[in-house]
């Protein structure tokens, strides 16, 4: 294994752990109509987690367009 394979399974893991933590305040209910709309502000440690999960995509993807044109 290279260190590149090594990273980028790093970086998948973060993203999978990053996107599992995020709380969605509608979930389901709101397919079925449950709840009406609302404005959801992201505070504190959710804004952050929010924000390294959008690096953490652009990480993944960037290095994955890589691999094809290099390895």
């Amino acid at each position: 294994m290279s260190i590149y394979t090594i990273v980028h399974s790093i970086v998948s893991i973060l993203l999978i752990i990053t996107i599992v933590l995020q709380h969605r305040a509608s979930g389901l209910s709101a397919t079925f109509g449950g709840s009406g709309e609302s404005v959801v502000q992201r505070r504190g440690a959710e804004k952050v987690i929010y924000k390294f999960t959008i690096i953490l995509a652009v990480v993944f993807f960037s290095m994955t367009i890589l691999q094809w044109y290099t390895f």
